[in-house]
């Protein structure tokens, strides 16, 4: 299942979440996969798209950076995947 995690950088912790990302990676545990990033412009809001078959695992994962951001995180599923659910109801 794919997940939109919406991660709100502390006030002034991007230059530490970039350092630590550097120097320990992303810290995801094994079943937790990376798929793609965006970061606006502020370095305020990263949006990144994941995808697990056990959601308990952002427990771990978020439990890592917590000192430096909060987390929303947004079951998705894919515009096509939505697309094939909502036409029955057309």
């Amino acid at each position: 299942m794919l997940y939109m995690v919406i991660e709100r950088f502390k006030a002034g912790a991007a230059p530490e979440v970039y350092r630590r990302f550097r120097d320990k990676g992303r810290m995801a545990p094994d079943g937790l996969e990376y798929v793609s990033s965006w970061v606006d412009l502020e370095f305020a809001t990263c949006y990144q798209l994941m995808r697990t078959e056990d959601p308990s695992l952002f427990t771990t994962w978020t439990g890592a950076w917590k000192d430096l951001a909060e987390f929303e995180i947004v079951p998705v599923r894919t515009s096509a995947e939505a697309a094939q659910v909502i036409t029955p109801r057309l």
